[in-house]
């Protein structure tokens, strides 16, 4: 990954493709006040200095039958790096939890985790999450709404 200096096209390039990852490169660059080569160019730069990590598309959990999003605060008995490791690497394989944060403080990690419903949680949390090795306590918090939901980060442009 190398490291890149960022200018107020780069800027641009980012914010638009934060906003919508579909948007054609020939509507970018006229975005950015640019050809489209030159904005190729910049993209596949700002890919390969990690500054675009990737393309998803964005989908409505409910369409799919999750009708539940539960934060849940979780404990370990030990913070050893090979006891946190194991945890991360345990969580990667499980789908419903869509983000994992280490944090520090009185949790150690912040999961978000989708479900069908609150049964389908907390067989979830019964059978998988408390029976993990490590795991000493859990704090679950169903949330209610989202009132925004604005991936990635702020861009500004000057």
């Amino acid at each position: 990954m190398r490291r890149i200096k960022l200018d107020k096209i780069d800027r641009r390039i980012l914010r638009d493709l934060q906003a919508d990852g579909r948007m054609t490169n020939v509507e970018l660059a006229q975005r950015a006040g640019i050809s489209a080569p030159p904005c190729l160019r910049r993209v596949r730069a700002l890919e390969e200095a990690g500054f675009i990590r990737g393309y998803h598309a964005d989908i409505n959990p409910e369409a799919l039958g999750y009708g539940v999003t539960v934060f849940a605060q979780v404990g370990l008995a030990s913070q050893a790096e090979p006891d946190l490791k194991a945890f991360e690497a345990l969580v990667a394989t499980w789908p419903e939890v869509r983000e994992a944060h280490m944090l520090a403080g009185e949790t150690d990690f912040l999961l978000k985790v989708v479900a069908e419903d609150w049964d389908g949680y907390q067989k979830f949390l019964t059978t998988q999450l408390t029976a993990a090795p490590n795991v000493s306590h859990v704090r679950t918090s169903l949330a209610i709404r989202s009132s925004k939901y604005e991936p990635g980060v702020p861009i500004e442009l000057d």
